[in-house]
């Protein structure tokens, strides 16, 4: 055997070893079991620029990318059984959106019913009062509720707190407020995100035939005390900005999530992002 005949059956052979894992996963066989890639995005517009903002044919081409990889789609409801101990399919991810802005309704929500994606929507409900008053704008209740009502269980809406996202220096969250130079005490905080979870859960809970139960943390910050007034409050599950995948083992009020809503991230590149972030065994 000649030598250039030799170097290229090696080379074809190196380069099938390395389509391999993606030829494997879209004939079934998975990247990953018993763990899920939560996908947070923000704002999918056309014309809007930012590090949160992304085309709508970006959009489409990374959920069409990631569907011709093998992995699979699955809903809020979904997502909430597998964390219980229920069963979930191999190569998981649950798409699910921030702020509640009006880019959901009119470009990301189009996308995901034309590819019948399932997705989560946290909504910040102060916002509501005045939805146009914001750039980017909000939607209304009308809107987060013809989703829900043409889609229910696929297009789920939650909390992103009533009026706890303001401040992303000092986070209201996690933070002692300071109001006339005066900070408020720990029964005052205590009493302030009891209340105001309330008021997200009592706005939303209209909106659409689930449980209101789940809350992203406004700019993905938390700590334990926040997570523990969240549960008093009847939040079963909180969502963080922590980049890594979510396992059973996970707090269920602290669940990470990896970022697919920056103009950066190619599909290729959340593929791979992805794939970094595995749990080897998880149960």
């Amino acid at each position: 055997m000649t030598k250039p005949i030799l170097t290229a059956m090696v080379m074809f052979l190196v380069g099938i070893t390395l389509l391999m894992p993606s030829l494997n996963a879209s004939r079934g066989n998975a990247y990953y079991s018993n763990q899920v890639a939560v996908l947070m995005y923000h704002h999918v517009h056309d014309t809007d620029v930012s590090s949160s903002t992304i085309t709508s044919g970006l959009f489409e081409n990374q959920l069409t990318y990631l569907r011709d990889k093998g992995y699979r789609f699955i809903s809020l409801a979904e997502f909430e059984s597998f964390m219980r101990g229920g069963a979930v399919p191999d190569n998981a991810v649950f798409v699910t959106f921030d702020d509640g802005y009006e880019s959901f309704y009119s470009h990301a929500y189009p996308i995901l019913a034309r590819q019948d994606i399932p997705a989560t929507v946290f909504v910040i409900t102060d916002k509501q009062d005045e939805p146009q008053r914001y750039q980017p704008p909000y939607m209304t209740p009308e809107q987060v509720k013809a989703m829900t009502s043409a889609r229910p269980g696929a297009i789920s809406a939650q909390c992103h707190t009533h009026g706890m996202h303001n401040d992303p220096v000092t986070p209201n969250m996690t933070h002692r407020l300071v109001v006339n130079g005066v900070q408020e005490t720990e029964e005052q905080y205590r009493s302030r995100i009891a209340a105001d979870t309330a008021e997200c859960v009592k706005r939303m809970t209209p909106l659409g035939p689930e449980k209101v139960n789940a809350l992203a943390y406004p700019y993905g910050v938390f700590d334990g005390t926040a997570s523990r007034l969240l549960k008093e409050a009847g939040i079963e599950f909180a969502f963080t900005i922590v980049p890594e995948m979510a396992t059973r083992d996970r707090n269920p009020l602290q669940i990470p999530r990896i970022n697919a809503g920056s103009p950066n991230v190619s599909p290729e590149k959340l593929h791979r992002t992805i794939l970094r972030r595995i749990v080897a065994g998880a149960k």
